[in-house]
Parts: structure tokens; sequence; C-alpha cells
């Protein structure tokens, strides 16, 4: 349901989405979607969901999936992308734990070692300012 609330109800301004695909079927999916720091021009997009068939884990779809995405919000001139989930994943594709005093979430989090960034540009990740927003469809405090 978040998928389905993200893709009709986020405009496209707010959202990059990238798929995998064999033959014509869908095997992987990721959602980065804005984040808003009030007192930080930054521009910052947080990753979730993530999805691959069961069948097709641990192939590295995911991991090629996370590489081009990341990839191409580079290119779009995003700064910082953000995710909330396993750090020994993420780390593979570069993101790095960083403390919810450097960077608030929009809801308190469950399991701050899992509250993760990486900078997108050549500027070391720095600490982001003020309160964030997220986009309609993540404004729920179960996700976080």
């Amino acid at each position: 349901q978040l998928a389905r609330d993200l893709l009709s109800g986020t405009a496209a301004k707010d959202l990059f989405v990238f798929t995998a695909g064999d033959g014509g079927t869908l095997v992987g999916a990721i959602v980065f979607s804005r984040l808003r720091y009030d007192q930080d021009e930054r521009t910052v997009f947080v990753l979730g969901p993530v999805a691959v068939a069961t069948d097709r884990q641990g192939k590295g779809i995911g991991q090629k999936l996370l590489a081009h995405g990341l990839a191409a919000l580079r290119s779009a001139g995003v700064d910082i992308a953000m995710t909330y989930g396993d750090p020994n994943f993420y780390a593979r594709v570069g993101f790095m734990p960083i403390r919810e005093a450097d960077a608030q979430a929009p809801f308190a989090l469950n399991h701050s070692e899992g509250w993760l960034a990486q900078s997108l540009t050549e500027q070391p990740l720095t600490p982001l300012q003020g309160p964030s927003r997220c986009v309609e469809a993540l404004n729920d405090p179960v996700f976080w």
C-alpha cells in the first residue's frame, strides 16, 4: 500500500522510481521521495520502500538498483540520500550511520542505528538544519 500511495499521491518532482525486470517480469523496485529540512537548502531524498522478488534475493539485484538509483540522483543534482534500514546492507552502497541530532527524522525512530545517509556531492555530509518533513505517503510514525 505504501508503494501505491507514493506513486499515486506524490508529485513527480518529489519522486524517483527505479525498477529491474527480467523478460518482462518485474523483479525489483526502489523508491526515493523528497525529505525537506526547514532550515537547510540542500536537496535530500529518502529511500523506501525497496523490494526484490523473493526468488531473486541474494543475487545482487537490490544493490545494482541502488547503485543505479544513487547515480541518477547524483546526476539530477540531489545533495543527500538517506534511508532507514539495515546498516550492514546499505553500507554496501555507501550509506553510513548518522545521529538523529545531525539529521532529524520526521518522527521518532524506533531503531536509531538504522538512520543512514550519504553525500551525493563532493562535499562531506554535515548536519542538516531544522525539522524535517517527508511526503504525505510516509507521513505516519509506523514507517519510522
